[in-house]
């Protein structure tokens, strides 16, 4: 499914969000307190837009995602990549400084086998971030969120996604997902430590911060 939404998934992002892709990818980068040097893993990372973006602080970061189209769609962009898979990461134990993973965790068949699969690669004092789609707290914007989701977003897609019926499957996946508490109990569950998140854009998305204790 990815594959096939790789060609124009940067543009379609972009649309569907209304431009705030960029403030979340900002708010993300945000989270992790990045520093020169640092080694960081990208997860789910498709065509390496984030990647891009993290590397703006000047740490080391490698794009890994399951996805091989999309990773072939940012060939062009000037960061590694690796294909890999969330639950079984081709890394080392204690390889990272910090990882994130950007509304991939949703499309995990066992997002907390991936969670803990993040910790292990991460050293100790180690970060996560995890940037998801969430739940508007406020029930009359929920309301109208939700109806976006479920009507206009695919209407949307079909006007500039390469893979329509993907966006379909996005917004069931969103509509089902766990709510910002709920997501930080499997995040302390697989055993990250002073888990907290912020909400952005009212709700829509969230990021969650853990921390890998010494």
């Amino acid at each position: 499914m990815f594959d096939g939404v790789a060609k124009r998934y940067d543009l379609t992002n972009t649309v569907i969000s209304g431009g705030q892709d960029r403030y979340w990818r900002w708010a993300t980068r945000n989270a992790l307190a990045l520093r020169p040097g640092e080694r960081v893993l990208d997860l789910a990372a498709g065509t390496g837009v984030s990647t891009v973006d993290l590397a703006k602080s000047g740490a080391w970061v490698v794009a890994a995602d399951f996805s091989q189209g999309m990773l072939a769609a940012g060939r062009h962009r000037r960061v590694p990549m690796v294909a890999a898979d969330a639950m079984a990461l081709p890394f080392e134990d204690e390889s990272f400084d910090a990882v994130t993973i950007a509304y991939g965790l949703r499309n995990v068949s066992d997002p907390d086998l991936a969670l803990r699969e993040m910790l292990r690669v991460t050293k100790p004092g180690g970060r996560l971030a995890v940037a998801e789609f969430s739940t508007p707290t406020f029930g009359p914007f929920r309301t109208l969120y939700m109806e976006y989701l479920m009507k206009a977003l695919p209407r949307m897609a079909r006007a500039v996604s390469s893979n329509p019926d993907a966006y379909v499957y996005l917004a069931e996946s969103i509509r089902s997902w766990p709510t910002q508490p709920q997501l930080a109990l499997r995040i302390e569950d697989a055993g990250w430590s002073r888990v907290q998140w912020r909400n952005l854009s009212g709700g829509v998305v969230a990021v969650h911060r853990g921390f890998k204790l010494d």
